[in-house]
């Protein structure tokens, strides 16, 4: 299937839905089969020993593609479902190129690692993702690489004036942030992090941007248009939308991405075929699956929001006019998606009994899935981030997160209900 369809004199640009249904594949290349198969094979033979030579030079970046590009060499390297889930991905973010990881955390670490030096220091956005947290603040300090730590209230010139603290003017490899924060919804003004990036970017090294999307992507939002460098996803998560694979995502410009992949050839950190497959098959649906999840959610928000055994609502669909986030939710996202946070009245010991007392949904970590999910940040996904850090950013012992589901929104409703009963 092409992007452009002619018939007569009139040309159909498809819409994203559509294209996840045949994009980059033809069936005359697989029998007839309407679906891609699963190319469940190691290595590849060549027509002859030319050919070979020719796309391990091109795969090394020795020679640029042919007219028809790099051929197929191993599957660390590339394969079928590989190449063609990477084009269909590229559609939602009008991206120029996209590299699948075998995780989310994959997909980060690896991009993080192409990019960065020893004395380099990474501006990061909090709260974030507990494995990136332990990422960005732990396992880069081993090779002399230093975050610096902002939050959502922080201006361009605070930002700045953090950097100047830290000595880092010209040490700047990266500014890695995600929005919404999981799992506070916190929003950062991507056109802010742009700006700041330019400003810290030199003549000999360009300052590189990158955003984690995976709470409102590929659907809800699009950093790429905002002028973002790179978009990471954990595909684990929406775009896989079953709870039954595990994968990552980055996207960006050709340029960046082959420098990304080049990274991923050594770490070996590329999803495998039957992965790549299933996440083909959950792209079919998942504008669908993400529309009713956010219809869902804000039902489920309302109700929360009017609960009186609950002190705050943390979602971007109750966001007021006078509220600065609520101007950044209007420029850069499209809908509130279907992530609420909220703080029970009590404690730990308090939100542990909600969930203990849930009867639908599960308590479990992850995100994005047909299924409503819940848990509790600081004692689970948070759990590895500095509490000091945590009572900074929101990520209190009374607070819980829940993933909203595409089950019958009275249901989700009436689950909740009875689980804030007991307490």
């Amino acid at each position: 299937m092409d992007k452009e369809l002619i018939s007569g004199r009139k040309k159909r640009l498809l819409k994203p839905e559509t294209l996840m249904m045949g994009y980059g594949y033809k069936p005359e290349w697989s029998e007839g089969a309407v679906k891609c198969p699963i190319f469940q094979t190691s290595t590849f033979v060549f027509k002859n020993a030319r050919d070979g030579k020719e796309y391990f030079e091109m795969a090394q970046g020795v020679r640029k593609p042919g007219e028809h590009g790099a051929g197929l060499i191993y599957s660390r390297i590339n394969n079928p479902d590989l190449e063609i889930l990477e084009n269909r991905l590229t559609v939602w973010d009008e991206a120029e190129a996209c590299a699948v990881f075998a995780s989310g955390m994959a997909a980060i670490t690896t991009t993080v690692m192409e990019f960065v030096q020893p004395g380099d220091f990474i501006i990061t956005s909090e709260p974030v993702y507990g494995g990136t947290d332990s990422l960005l603040e732990h396992i880069i300090k081993k090779f002399n690489v230093r975050a610096i730590d902002f939050g959502a209230k922080h201006t361009k010139e605070q930002i700045l004036q953090m950097v100047d603290q830290a000595d880092a003017r010209n040490k700047i490899a990266m500014i890695f942030l995600e929005t919404p924060a999981n799992p506070t919804n916190d929003l950062i003004d991507l056109q802010m992090i742009v700006d700041l990036a330019e400003t810290l970017s030199t003549p000999q090294r360009k300052v590189i941007t990158a955003v984690d999307n995976t709470f409102l992507g590929p659907v809800f939002q699009h950093p790429l248009k905002h002028g973002i460098d790179l978009v990471l996803y954990s595909a684990t998560k929406y775009i896989g939308g079953h709870s039954d694979v595990v994968a990552g995502a980055c996207l960006g410009s050709k340029e960046l991405i082959t420098r990304v992949r080049g990274m991923r050839n050594i770490f070996g950190s590329m999803s495998d075929p039957w992965t790549t497959w299933l996440l083909m098959r959950s792209l079919e649906t998942l504008k669908m699956r993400m529309e009713k999840a956010n219809t869902n959610a804000k039902l489920v928000a309302d109700f929360l929001n009017k609960h009186p055994k609950i002190k705050k609502v943390h979602y971007l669909g109750l966001l007021k006019e006078y509220d600065p986030q609520y101007a950044i939710y209007k420029k850069q996202c499209l809908a509130p998606g279907a992530m609420i946070s909220f703080e029970v009245d009590g404690n730990e010991e308090t939100a542990f009994k909600v969930l203990d007392s849930l009867k639908m949904i599960h308590v479990a970590v992850s995100l994005g899935g047909t299924e409503s999910l819940a848990e509790h940040p600081a004692a689970m996904t948070h759990s590895g981030v500095e509490p000091e850090k945590r009572k900074e950013f929101g990520i209190t012992d009374n607070l819980l997160r829940l993933s909203v589901g595409v089950e019958a929104a009275e249901d989700i409703i009436w689950d909740m209900d009875q689980a804030l009963a007991t307490i």
